[in-house]
């Protein structure tokens, strides 16, 4: 008898032992084999022992079976009803800690202060103000309302609810206030009220400030745009975690201050994956592609493995610098390294593919991805959009539709973006008519936009201009935009006039629209008008943006402006600009000088014709690749009449494939003619 006793007991001395153990190694069958544990024991009516099986419980997400065990207790006291309320509420399960408080009340159970704190934060979970506010009467009758604990879940509580009177005055009434309850103020000024002021004189009030604190005041002028404070406090810090480190440099990234974020990423003490990931995205925001890959070599030498963000990233640089033989080095790289394609790096791929003019890789990858979204559609049909295949992209539209894949704002953009490229104005009419009815999305301004490009590249002036007239916003500057091309192409010197008023209206500051509607009026004969918009432009201190172009060439990405002279091999690029201009005479290019304002020599608008950046870029690409390389390159602005009509005479001239991305679209020459067949 004995000796079974003394059983027992070793075996009650076992679970209440595991039970006192560390939490970190619990797994549900550890749990389990205590369940069984404290049934043969008789344990499981123990308020300890079953109290600590729930804390262990809720540190594996198994609530229910905590809530089992909790049912088969007779008369549980205050410290296991406040354990079983406290794991449903760690476990995001408000609802569960309502249901168990009420019911622990209904038990003549009576709450303390252990117990209010979880169940005041299940009300702000569900926003609950008048229960909230009930359990807030219920603390002053018994007492606890000015308790440290108490009291910081009642600020977290009125912030949530959006009081801040009552937040500051439970605040303010507490004789007690930890790094905690600080930081619970603090907060509420920062992201909810986003009141730097009052959170800047809190903040300075706080006796002992920690890693916290100083974090949230940093953070909050990093949310509100204001680099400078943010930067002083950061500054001011005592101490600097890698948290606040990484803070500050992904506002350095975001406002465009590379160098400062450069300096500073040096001279961090240690740095982790979001560290590399910010810098490396700061410099593709600033277009500094072979800056960006370089840290990605830099980071693989530190032996720091690239995450999706850090192959979206370089994949962007790629596609925006139009940097082919990059992105296809980073492809097989992620081959190497990835079984299956993600969406994200699926749809990374096909953007890069596209905006490189690789319209048939980019297909390739989309056919080989497990699972496409419809981000991934979106980017295939854009893509084959701007590569002027708008038979491609609607084949692709319907495809998406025949998979019951749902189109969102994006697919519809990209769909009207084929439309207008291919000049298919039924099929535009029938998607932008038909997107609310068949999908139920609104127009948007930008498929406004694309609508009103597609009618007046078509000649329908008339419609595209009362297209305007019935937009339910305010007309933007990509509508009247539209129109103002369209004018130029058709010759409509009288709506035009009218587009150009409301863009000048909208405190236009970009000088191509006063550049478009100058060569208007020059079309047209009207010189005196030309005048006028000339020393308009000059009053508001405006010209027409730079043109620059960029090409890669073996990894390295190669850019040119105007004339430009500053490139290592400027000689030998001059002399093969001569090549192209006896070649192009030769064979009968004469050049068109109607976009070069009037008051310039014809001979010298000639000479300015050849030198743009996108004949320097291609005059470059004629010198430093083999003949069998297809010569790609990207401009920033929108390729001009003469440049296009002499792309297509160089493809021919020098028997070679040109791929040139402007601002709107891709231009593939070859063989003397061009993809857009001269619909542009």
């Amino acid at each position: 008898m004995n000796d079974s006793w003394n059983g027992l007991w070793q075996q009650k001395d076992i679970a209440l032992s595991l039970l006192k153990s560390s939490h970190n190694r619990t797994t549900l069958n550890h749990l389990k084999s205590l369940h069984v544990y404290l049934l043969r024991t008789g344990l499981h009516h123990s308020s300890f022992a079953v109290g600590n099986f729930i804390t262990q419980c809720a540190s594996l997400g198994l609530m229910s079976y905590a809530a089992q065990l909790f049912d088969q207790m007779s008369e549980p006291n205050s410290f296991v009803w406040n354990t079983l309320i406290r794991g449903f509420q760690q476990n995001h399960s408000p609802k569960c800690t309502l249901y168990y408080f009420d019911q622990m009340r209904a038990h003549n159970v009576l709450p303390d202060k252990f117990t209010y704190p979880f169940v005041i934060r299940a009300c702000s979970d569900l926003l609950q103000f008048a229960k909230g506010l009930s359990l807030h009467g219920q603390l002053f009758k018994i007492g606890v309302h000015l308790d440290i604990f108490v009291g910081t879940s009642l600020i977290e509580f009125y912030t949530a609810m959006g009081d801040m009177s009552m937040t500051k005055k439970v605040f303010e009434e507490l004789p007690v206030k930890d790094e905690v309850t600080w930081y619970a103020m603090l907060s509420s000024y920062v992201n909810k009220c986003n009141d730097m002021e009052k959170a800047r004189d809190l903040f300075e009030k706080i006796p002992c400030k920690d890693l916290v604190i100083w974090h949230t005041i940093i953070l909050g002028y990093v949310k509100a745009g204001d680099l400078e404070l943010a930067k002083m406090y950061f500054d001011r810090a005592p101490v600097k975690d890698l948290l606040m480190y990484n803070t500050i440099l992904g506002c350095l990234a975001k406002n465009g201050e590379v160098e400062c974020l450069l300096r500073l990423f040096h001279e961090m003490p240690c740095r982790d994956l979001v560290s590399w990931n910010t810098v490396i995205g700061g410099l593709v925001r600033d277009g500094r592609v072979n800056e960006a890959m370089r840290f990605f070599h830099q980071m693989e030498r530190v032996n720091l493995s690239p995450d999706d963000v850090t192959l979206a990233s370089l994949l962007s640089a790629c596609a925006q610098a139009g940097a082919l033989d990059t992105g296809k080095w980073l492809h097989s790289y992620i081959d190497r390294r990835y079984n299956e394609l993600n969406a994200v790096i699926g749809t990374a791929l096909v953007d890069m593919y596209c905006k490189c003019g690789d319209l048939e890789s980019a297909a390739c990858v989309f056919d080989k991805m497990p699972e496409r979204d419809t981000v991934a559609w979106s980017a295939m049909i854009m893509g084959s959009s701007m590569n002027g295949q708008s038979r491609t992209a609607l084949n692709f539209f319907y495809r998406m539709k025949d998979e019951s894949e749902r189109p969102n704002d994006a697919t519809i953009l990209g769909v009207l973006c084929a439309c207008v490229h291919a000049g298919l104005v039924d099929e535009g009419r029938k998607c932008f008519y038909g997107m609310f009815q068949e999908f139920g999305l609104t127009p948007k301004l930008e498929h406004y936009g694309c609508m009103v490009d597609l009618l007046g590249r078509a000649g329908l002036l008339d419609e595209a201009y009362n297209l305007i007239q019935s937009m339910p916003y305010e007309p933007h500057t990509g509508a009247w935009g539209a129109l103002l091309g369209a004018c130029k192409i058709h010759g409509n010197v009288e709506l035009a006039e009218k587009a150009i008023e409301h863009l000048i209206q909208l405190d236009l500051e970009d000088g191509g629209y006063l550049a478009i509607m100058s060569n208007i009026y020059a079309n047209a004969g009207r010189w005196e008008d030309v005048s006028k918009v000339r020393k308009l432009m000059k009053v508001k201190g405006i010209g027409k943006s730079r043109g620059i172009s960029s090409i890669e060439v073996n990894g390295v990405i190669h850019e040119f402006g105007v004339q430009e002279n500053r490139h290592p091999q400027a000689r030998e690029i001059y002399d093969m600009i001569d090549e192209i201009y006896r070649r192009l005479k030769k064979a009968g290019h004469v050049a068109s000088t109607s976009e070069v304002f009037f008051d310039v020599e014809e001979e010298e608008k000639e000479k300015a014709l050849f030198f743009h950046s996108e004949k320097m870029a291609v005059a470059f690409g004629l010198i430093a690749t083999d003949k069998n390389t297809i010569i790609r390159v990207v401009k920033n602005l929108r390729i001009c009449a003469d440049c296009h009509a002499a792309m297509k005479l160089i493809s021919a001239c020098f028997e070679r494939e040109i791929v040139i991305r402007d601002r709107h679209r891709f231009h593939h020459f070859k063989n003397g003619f061009c993809s857009c067949r001269d619909y542009w």
